[in-house]
């Protein structure tokens, strides 16, 4: 399925993505020949499990080559609004549970650079969802898989 939707990144999510193209190309590429090389020198590739995983790994990592490029052909880059107002992509918001009273941090993203492990949440996520074009010291309430969720916004920057 052929996607030319127009994919919205910052800066860092294209910096990331030109990042690990180039070395899948450069490194990548190379260590699989290497591999297969070293495969069909053992002889007889026909019952060679060394020889299927690195032409399997080698599958993988062209695939993954081609779906780098085509997200970067459609990609745009989202210039950091002045407006620090209202939450958009690329805001880090920090947020403060009513229910706890911990403070969270989150940077808005778009889907391809969301990483729950560095806090970079999907505008298409459901707090993302429920964030968006919110204001400091809005509250808002989101449904989640765990139940709902509440915060108020402490700030956006």
């Amino acid at each position: 399925m052929e996607n030319n939707e127009e994919l919205l990144l910052t800066k860092d999510g294209f910096e990331k993505l030109e990042k690990e193209l180039n070395h899948l190309k450069t490194v990548k590429r190379k260590d699989i020949a290497a591999r297969i090389k070293e495969a069909i020198s053992y002889g007889d590739i026909t019952d060679n499990s060394e020889y299927e995983d690195a032409k399997n790994e080698q599958a993988f990592i062209e695939g993954r080559i081609i779906t780098l490029e085509k997200m970067l052909r459609r990609a745009r880059l989202l210039e950091k609004s002045d407006d620090d107002l209202h939450v958009a992509l690329g805001s880090i918001v920090k947020l403060k549970d009513k229910n706890s009273g911990q403070n969270q941090e989150y940077t808005i993203v778009s889907t391809a650079e969301a990483d729950p492990t560095e806090k970079k949440i999907s505008n298409e996520s459901p707090v993302g969802k429920a964030l968006f074009g919110l204001t400091v010291g809005d509250e808002v309430d989101v449904k989640v898989p765990i139940g709902t969720m509440s915060y108020i916004i402490e700030e956006i920057n």
